[in-house]
């Protein structure tokens, strides 16, 4: 789950179906700006506007999902996504309607959960 909710680089608002697997999608500045603060890229002009992703059907697809969410800058996102409306708006809240979707936070991302 990224920073403003997005799944692979579905960010919001997302289309939660699409119906190829794989599409080139444009990158917000969130995105963009996670993709340094992480060390992927060393500025925000080097990083690409544009990235390949997997389609949330394509992410859903597994019998099984598996989403680990990480460290204290994810906490207000994880809390959006499993407390707040389902809605293309935060992608990662989708995950709430698939029965096969296991989350992992650790304590640190889940702080701000009710």
């Amino acid at each position: 789950i990224g920073e403003n909710g997005h799944l692979a680089f579905n960010d919001p608002p997302a289309d939660f179906e699409p119906t190829e697997l794989v599409r080139i999608v444009e990158m917000d500045e969130v995105s963009r700006r996670q993709q340094v603060g992480e060390g992927h890229f060393p500025t925000l002009e080097e990083t690409p506007a544009h990235a390949i992703s997997l389609t949330i059907p394509a992410l859903l697809r597994p019998d099984r999902v598996l989403v680990v969410t990480p460290e204290p800058r994810k906490a207000e996102i994880v809390k959006k996504s499993l407390e707040g409306p389902i809605t293309p708006d935060v992608p990662a809240s989708y995950l709430r309607t698939q029965k096969h979707v296991t989350l992992f936070l650790d304590g640190d991302s889940s702080a701000l959960l009710d």
